[in-house]
């Protein structure tokens, strides 16, 4: 028997037009009895959990995100609009949104207009049409991104936007979780309710990215250990990535028995049958605070994007049975069946929400848009010196600091002169006085004290439950950061070597730097990360242990780093990062030398030369301020940063020896950004130049300090640089061999004598 024939319209490449027509030409041909009209309060129909008022919400939301995606389509190819990823075939998220609260957080896939839609509702007087069309249109006036992506977010309706959102924002979701947790356990007052979940959304080939198999890890790791940690992972299973196939059964199989995670199946294609197993996850999720697994059944419709012809790549007859499984088709089924529409009544309603798409994206159009690199760059990188400055001189918890440091006689400045590790862990002492609200963790930070002591005796003063251990997951590790900041604390994560952070790199470059910048500063993630790196620990541990990988920091826009070279600039700098993060919601980066922490003599063994007073609480280091090494010395200016300082300085005394030069040493002490003015000023009335750089050649620090001079009009003078080998570090002596030394700066300067 032959298979029935395909209507030509149907064989057509705009499938946007084909669904649009499945629905209208469902719907004319439905021929069904329908059942007496049921009550609002009453099953729309029998055996649903889903009431006649739910549902037609539900159904509205799921026309308005379809009506959103053929808006979409059709503008595009006018310029009008510049996203087409839609939503068409997910509109059953709407039901998480109907079931859960406006004040639970969540991180959503990019197919979630339904969602959306739906959680508008939830506050008066929101319009979920004109809000999405000033996004797609990339309006000024967009409420979520001020215009810079479209991203589904809200920040009344707590939700924080993503970007990518292929898998990077599981971790922090999960972190977030767990902060709602902790909030309880160390006194703080949560932005949202104590018993808020946390939503997760993601596609089924999404699942299968590192970044989320590190979430359902720690998330399983967390319940194993019986620590609450509330979230929703709802995972939007279409049976493909783009092009490639989900295997069938995958999702179920991989996740069903998966301990740590309870499983909840619903079907996203059936709002009358899906209500009452999406509610049964929700429930779940939020009386028994554990890690829950909702796998939702989707399809999609219209392809991946705009650009995605499918038709040219999948067969006619596939996606003809893809179409089939349109859920709108089903609500419309629902919609007639139960009586709450008549078919003229379905259509009519159907082609309003059209109308009222259409003429939403032509105002949008009409709005203004981004067009100065200030409007672009505006919520980056805010910064409030005069603020910034008063919080981190701010020194009224002096009875909090007797009690944390055992008494007056023993302020850490009132003490002898000590190293960088001492002052370091001395000011981590400080501020965790300060700020009931901070958090420190990371591997091995606790009851150990840190690889290299540094953060000893915190735990025995401040307890488990503000300085803890992590699992070994660096990736969760600033996950977890990002959730502690956006519940309101004041995060310090460790990351053990500066090697370490480059498996994690994404969730500050692409997570949390990028927050404040596509929620057009509405949301923010504070925290100061501490990183422990840089090179010359006399050849121990090979690259991951002497890492001058430099420019995987310099690269995240927004991002502030720090990096002092001794004791007293390293309490004076933290004391400004943790402002920045408090008062202007900054990530920032406070990088620490490892080889500098019990670094005690300067020019020769005893000296104690690079031993320093701690300063008082009241005393902190502003955004960009370097530090001068014999002011008015121009004959050669030597501008470096970290472990460079004091190897110049030794330099300097055999170079002012050699030649009789007046050596001047500049420590630039933030290298993230760069003040360029100050290099400018330094480098202006300095006879000859040398910049020493530890990072590599290619990559480091010394080029942007290049560039800050020569576009700052530095002339004809001579100047040079040294800078480490563009190669992994060896072990052993060899590694002397790969970056600058003493020697170099040496021989640099006398090829400066002509």
């Amino acid at each position: 028997m032959n298979a029935p024939a395909i209507p030509a319209w149907k064989k057509g490449v705009n499938r946007a037009e084909i669904c649009d027509r499945n629905f209208i030409e469902a719907v004319r041909a439905w021929d069904g009895t329908p059942r007496p009209r049921p009550r609002d309060e009453a099953p729309v129909l029998p055996g649903s959990a889903l009431d006649a008022r739910g549902f037609r919400e539900l159904f509205e939301s799921q026309l308005i995100s379809r009506h959103l995606d053929l808006m979409a389509r059709v503008l595009r190819v006018q310029n009008k609009v510049f996203y087409t990823i839609g939503s068409s075939g997910h509109e059953g998220n709407a039901m998480v949104a109907r079931l859960t609260r406006h004040t639970d957080p969540a991180f959503l896939h990019y197919r979630s207009g339904g969602f959306m839609a739906e959680r508008f509702r939830k506050l008066p007087g929101m319009d979920p049409v004109m809000d999405s069309a000033l996004s797609f249109a990339a309006s000024a006036e967009d409420p979520a991104s001020g215009g810079r992506h479209k991203v589904w977010g809200s920040r009344p309706l707590w939700v924080l936007p993503q970007t990518s959102t292929i898998a990077s924002h599981l971790p922090k979701a999960l972190g977030t979780a767990i902060a709602i947790e902790q909030a309880r356990r160390i006194g703080h007052a949560l932005p949202v309710p104590a018993d808020s979940i946390v939503i997760c959304s993601f596609g089924d080939a999404s699942a299968n990215h590192a970044t989320a198999q590190t979430a359902f890890n720690a998330a399983a790791w967390t319940a194993y250990q019986k620590l609450p940690a509330p979230v929703l992972f709802v995972c939007e299973d279409n049976g493909i990535g783009i092009s490639v196939k989900t295997p069938d059964g995958w999702i179920a199989n991989r996740f069903r028995n998966m301990p740590g995670l309870d499983y909840f199946f619903a079907d996203g294609l059936d709002l009358a049958e899906g209500y009452a197993q999406v509610q049964a996850a929700v429930e779940h999720c939020r009386n028994t605070r554990r890690p829950t697994f909702l796998h939702l059944r989707t399809t999609r419709i219209m392809g991946h994007a705009g650009t995605d012809f499918e038709i040219e790549w999948r067969p006619l007859e596939e996606l003809l049975a893809v179409e089939a499984t349109d859920p709108l088709l089903r609500s419309a089924a629902i919609a007639l069946e139960s009586g709450l529409y008549t078919r003229d009544e379905l259509l009519e309603q159907y082609e309003a929400i059209r109308r009222r798409c259409f003429a939403a994206a032509e105002e949008a159009d009409r709005r203004p848009k981004l067009t100065t690199l200030e409007q672009v760059m505006a919520p980056l990188a805010p910064y409030t010196p005069d603020k910034v400055k008063a919080e981190a001189e701010r020194a009224d918890y002096a009875e909090r600091r007797l009690q944390v440091f055992g008494g007056e006689d023993r302020l850490p400045e009132k003490l002898p002169p000590r190293h960088l590790a001492i002052q370091i862990n001395q000011a981590l002492h400080d501020l965790m006085a300060k700020y009931p609200e901070m958090l420190l963790f990371g591997e091995d930070v606790a009851q150990k004290g840190g690889v290299y002591t540094v953060t000893k005796g915190l735990y025995k003063a401040f307890k488990g439950n503000r300085v803890f251990n992590t699992l070994l997951d660096e990736t969760m590790i600033l996950g977890l950061a990002q959730g502690y900041a956006n519940m309101g604390m004041l995060p310090i994560p460790e990351i053990q070597y500066l090697a370490y952070f480059h498996n994690a790199c994404d969730q500050i470059r692409g997570e949390a730097c990028s927050l404040q910048f596509f929620s057009n500063n509405q949301y923010a993630n504070p925290m100061v990360v501490r990183i422990a790196g840089l090179g010359y620990q006399r050849g121990f541990g090979g690259h991951f242990h002497n890492d001058n990988s430099i420019t995987a920091l310099r690269d995240i826009p927004g991002l502030v780093v720090g990096c002092p070279s001794r004791g007293d600039d390293a309490a004076t700098m933290l004391r400004t990062l943790a402002a920045l993060a408090r008062v202007d919601g900054r990530v920032t980066v406070f990088l620490e030398p490892i080889a500098l922490y019990m670094t005690k003599d300067l020019y020769e063994a005893g000296d104690g030369q690079w031993l320093f007073p701690y300063p008082a609480p009241d005393q902190a280091m502003p955004l960009g301020e370097g530090r001068v090494y014999g002011e008015g010395n121009d004959d050669l200016v030597i501008i470096t940063y970290g472990n460079g300082v004091p190897m110049s300085l030794r330099a300097a005394r055999r170079i002012e020896a050699r030649h009789g030069w007046k050596v001047r040493v500049v420590d630039l002490r933030w290298l993230v950004p760069l003040n360029e003015k100050f290099i400018h000023q330094q480098a202006a009335s300095a006879r000859r130049l040398l910049i020493v750089d530890e990072g590599r050649r290619s990559a480091g620090v010394g080029e942007g300090v290049i560039t800050a001079i020569i576009e700052g009009g530095f002339g004809a003078r001579p100047f040079r640089r040294v800078v480490g080998a563009d190669t992994y570090t060896p072990l052993a002596g060899a590694a002397f061999l790969v970056i600058p030394g003493e020697d170099d700066i040496v021989a640099a300067a006398d090829g400066l004598t002509g």
